[in-house]
C-alpha cells in the first residue's frame, strides 16, 4: 500500500491546480497510527472557500488508496504564509503564467494601515519585465492580484505575499 503521505502529497489545489497542496504549503502533516490517518491542513486565508474541496479531495484520494479511517483537521496556528510555497511550486506558478510571491513581510506587532497603492515590483511571468502595474488587488481568488505588463501588455495574476 502506498503511504498516506505519498497519497496526500499528490492532491492538487482546487484554485491553483498546477500545485499540489504540498507545493502550496497547505498540507502541514500526515500521520498514520493504528490504522488511522490524520491529515493537518492550513488555509491560505481565513474563510478560504477551497478548504471544503481540499478536505474532500484528500479524503477521496486516501480512500482510493485503501485507507478507511481518516481524520482531516484544519490547523490555524501558525498561520499560513506564502513563504511556505515550495521552490517547485513557485516554478510551476511561473510556468502557468502566474507570478509567484516574493518574500512575505516580516511583522512583529500590529499591521500598519497603508492607504496608498502597493508599490511592489512584480516581474511579468511572460517576458520577465519589472514594468508591471496592479490592475486589481483581488483576482479570481483572494490570494491573487491582477496585474498587467507594460512591456508585453499581457495581463497576469500574482500570488500575493502574506
Amino acid at each position: 500500500m502506498v503511504t498516506a503521505v505519498a497519497v496526500a502529497s499528490t492532491v492538487t489545489d482546487p484554485e491553483l491546480p498546477m500545485l499540489t497542496l504540498a507545493d502550496l504549503g497547505v498540507l502541514r502533516e500526515v500521520s498514520e497510527e493504528d490504522g488511522r490517518v490524520t491529515v493537518a491542513i492550513t488555509p491560505t486565508y481565513t474563510g478560504c472557500p477551497a478548504m471544503d474541496t481540499m478536505r474532500d479531495d484528500l479524503e477521496h484520494a486516501l480512500r482510493g488508496a485503501g485507507y478507511t479511517d481518516i481524520d482531516i483537521r484544519t490547523v490555524l496556528e501558525p498561520a499560513w504564509t506564502s513563504d511556505w510555497i515550495s521552490e517547485n511550486g513557485r516554478r510551476k506558478l511561473a510556468e502557468a503564467g502566474i507570478a509567484p510571491p516574493g518574500a512575505a513581510p516580516v511583522r512583529s506587532g500590529p499591521i500598519p494601515l497603508t492607504l496608498g497603492p502597493s508599490m511592489r515590483r512584480v516581474a511579468c511571468p511572460h517576458c520577465g519585465s519589472l514594468d508591471t502595474e496592479e490592475q486589481s488587488r483581488f483576482s479570481a481568488t483572494a490570494c491573487k492580484a491582477l496585474r498587467r505588463c507594460r512591456s508585453c501588455w499581457e495581463p497576469f495574476e500574482h500570488v500575493k505575499e502574506i
